[in-house]
């Protein structure tokens, strides 16, 4: 394996020009050629979200107030005008300063509009000022900015100038048809390419040049009398093949009452289509084949703290598709297209009439059952089942996770819940005592997944028993197994035996989120054990299940390893190694190249892969983190000392930065030094115990051991669990003289880690 050579040359990739690209090359022929005989379809689509996605700015498409209008926002006034019959925004740039910037684009339409303005470098940024569509009776019908609470200057990470505003990156691939981002990493320009500016029928269909083909082969054959030729594939020379065609419908099961498809869908290519852009997910392949399963060319986010509460319902732009598949409808083979019309995107029905299109009415649509007046607010299905959030100041998202209330949870994991969302002037406890009173069977109020992830976040000491059995129960959605892996990793401490009988067991999970979570767990392991355990996992179906093998593998490049082993996993990592450039325009991606080849035994491409994460950012704190680390391995101290000290020039208020400088410090036997740039960490971070830990270390060094323990103490009572923190604190009151808070905190200990040998010799130790 040679990164050194690989890396490089992956990063020079010819691109296309910019523009609408020549798509009749690729097979995609536009909506026009479609229209000719799918005439109704067109007609849906056209006015859709999905139309409007993406247009040149002309009067019909813009629908923003340009008359010389100003609006002002954080203390900068922006004006909105037209000169020429162009379209123009003056307002603040990258440096602050006011200039005349001309609407490249508009982008999206209801219930907000936001416009794109181009940049040098074939760049186009995202302006941070919308136009609130909806009617003026609803609060619309004016200019506001979608960051309202922040602090916001030309210096923010999310000014409408700044990277995270980029539309080639963060938006362009799901609002255009076959994009291609054409990012250029030796000159950092884009050239990007799109077949068609907005969403259209070959964004979900894809190319249709061969379904043509056969279309007006099988016209003319009829016109001459002849038999047209049927194609071998069900789509008709479409690559994705959208329809139901086994036959099944949704039925009253008599046993149950309750709605049940007569034939299981054995397909998920509907929902995954559609999950490509209605998810939170990050690209992972260039080249995606249409109608081709999400984990080929998506790693999907999980239930992510910062992104969903614990039982998994949406806390941030969380999309459709990470809540549907939490939820039941999905497991019984609801796909999208039941609800929804697939070209117009509006529901199929109006109301309640959606969900009795396969609910029965006179059970559910019932005061006996939402116990609510019929026709009010409360008894529409979506206000209890899909509760809605805000998101961009105006947008509501409602929750496709479909689930039932449970504002018995709110309490004990403080979620929200339905009930109290409406009624705000009542607490959790009296909505979980009405909804006990309407429905009395426990078995509504069951356990729920949340309860682990709940623990986990909160530092509970029976977390990791919790999270084993979340992640072990193929009972529960596989996102929610997934996410109980990704927590168990993040615990600190050694794999206790039963994580490593789960996670060995769950390798071999059916679905590819919960087996690519049980490979990366296994970098907490030995070398051996990742070797035997993950090396099968090189040639698994899943792209993503694949990359989390090569990059856990990558370490056996350094063992001197030769014949089919050493082609089989430069292989994995020259996949993963593309994998990471699609999106070379970010410093993340390239961080992840410096981690590889880091792993891999290459520190001068790790070196220049953290250093371009830095030319592209020069505030993604990691790249200046992980640059120090490197020279830190490398010997060169000093210079990691003043890698991290231009890191915390950038920004001052990061904890992993004064952590990092305080261990530098440590190292060069400055111990004063050190100690005020670690309790600055645990000050910037006190959720970290790792962070605590070693700052109690610190503190133990200087002979400053009581005040060693107080932070200790503290730390564990955020978690409860942490073996680290329970045997320091067992080790340091020993070392104080304090035997009854060492036993007691060593009893704490064998709680939280039984049958843990330390346990014991700690025991010895006390006697």
């Amino acid at each position: 394996m040679h990164l050194h050579t690989l890396l490089p040359a992956l990063l020079l990739l010819p691109f296309l020009a910019c523009g609408p690209a020549a798509a009749q090359d690729a097979g995609y022929l536009g909506v026009t050629i479609c229209g000719e005989c799918h005439t109704r379809e067109v007609d849906l689509w056209r006015n859709s979200f999905h139309d409007r996605a993406m247009k040149e700015p002309t009067a019909q498409s813009v629908l923003g107030d340009f008359k010389d209008t100003e609006f002002t926002a954080h203390g900068v006034t922006s004006r909105f005008f037209k000169r020429d019959g162009r379209f123009f925004v003056r307002t603040d740039g990258p440096d602050g300063t006011l200039k005349d910037y001309p609407i490249r684009y508009t982008f999206g339409w209801y219930p907000l509009q936001q416009y794109l303005i181009a940049f040098p470098g074939g760049r186009l940024q995202s302006l941070g000022l919308a136009w609130d569509s909806r009617p003026k009776d609803q609060g619309g019908q004016r200019w506001f900015h979608l960051y309202p609470n922040e602090k916001m200057d030309h210096k923010n990470p999310l000014h409408w100038t700044a990277p995270d505003q980029t539309w080639n990156y963060q938006c362009a691939d799901c609002h255009s048809t076959d994009l291609k981002k054409g990012y250029d990493a030796e000159h950092n320009v884009y050239d990007t390419r799109f077949a068609e500016i907005n969403v259209a029928c070959e964004a979900c269909h894809g190319p249709g040049a061969r379904h043509v083909d056969w279309a007006r082969a099988a016209a003319s054959a009829k016109a001459s009398g002849t038999t047209p030729t049927t194609p071998a594939d069900p789509g008709f020379g479409l690559p994705v093949d959208l329809k139901d065609r086994d036959g099944g419908a949704f039925q009253i099961d008599p046993a149950t009452g309750k709605p049940a498809r007569t034939v299981p869908r054995t397909t998920h290519t509907q929902t995954e289509t559609c999950a490509r852009c209605h998810s939170r997910r990050g690209r992972i392949w260039d080249t995606l084949t249409p109608g081709e399963a999400l984990h080929q060319g998506f790693r999907l986010a999980l239930l992510e703290p910062a992104l969903y509460f614990p039982d998994g319902q949406i806390k941030d732009e969380d999309y459709e598709h990470g809540s549907f598949i939490q939820s039941r409808m999905y497991r019984q083979g609801v796909v999208c297209s039941d609800c929804h019309e697939p070209h117009s995107l509006k529901l199929k029905a109006e109301g309640n009439a959606v969900c009795v299109r396969c609910h029965q009415a006179p059970r559910y649509d019932d005061p006996s059952h939402h116990h609510h007046t019929q026709g009010g607010t409360g008894a529409g299905c979506v206000a209890c089942h899909m509760p809605k959030h805000h998101y961009m100041v105006v947008d509501p998202r409602f929750d496709h996770s479909l689930r039932v209330p449970r504002p018995d949870l709110s309490a004990e994991l403080g979620t929200p819940n339905a009930c109290t969302d409406c009624h705000q002037d009542k607490d959790a406890a009296w909505a979980a005592a009405a909804v006990a009173g309407w429905f009395p069977d426990p078995a509504r109020r069951g356990p729920h997944f949340g309860a682990a992830l709940h623990a986990a976040d909160s530092g509970a000491a029976n977390a990791p028993a919790l999270l084993l059995a979340l992640a072990g129960d193929t009972k529960e959605p596989a996102i929610a197994r997934a996410t109980a892996l990704e927590r168990l990793h993040d615990r600190p401490g050694r794999p206790s035996p039963d994580a490593l009988l789960t996670v060995t067991r769950l390798l071999a999970d059916p679905d590819p989120l919960v087996r690519a979570a049980a490979v990366r767990y296994l970098d907490l392991t030995d070398l051996r054990t990742r070797t035997e355990q993950a090396w099968p996992l090189l040639s698994d179906p899943a792209r993503t299940v694949r990359l989390e093998a090569a990059r856990v593998l990558a370490p056996v490049m350094t063992q001197g390893i030769g014949g089919k082993l050493l082609e089989e996993l430069t292989a994995a990592l020259e996949e993963y190694v593309v994998s990471a450039t699609v999106n070379a325009d970010r410093p993340e991606s390239n961080l992840n190249l410096g981690l590889i080849a880091l792993a891999a035994g290459e520190p001068e491409v790790a070196e220049r892969a953290y250093r371009q994460a830095l030319t592209l950012d020069q505030r993604f704190i990691p790249a200046h983190a992980n640059l120090a680390d490197l020279y830190r391995g490398q010997g060169r101290e000093g210079e990691a000392a003043t890698q991290l000290e231009a890191g915390l020039v950038v920004d001052p208020q990061s904890a992993d930065l004064h952590h990092a400088l305080g261990l530098s410090k440590v190292r060069a036997k400055r111990l004063d030094a050190a100690l005020p740039e670690l309790l600055r960490a645990v000050e910037l971070a006190p959720a970290n115990t790792r962070y605590a830990y070693v700052y109690a270390v610190a503190l133990d060094g200087a002979g400053r051991t009581q005040e060693a323990v107080a932070v200790l103490a503290t730390a564990v009572g955020r978690d409860a669990a942490n073996t680290q923190l329970l045997i320091a604190l067992v080790q340091f009151n020993t070392k104080l003289g304090q035997r009854d808070a060492a036993s007691a905190w060593l009893d704490k200990l064998a709680a939280a880690a039984p049958g843990d040998p330390a346990v014991e010799q700690l025991r010895g130790s006390l006697k």
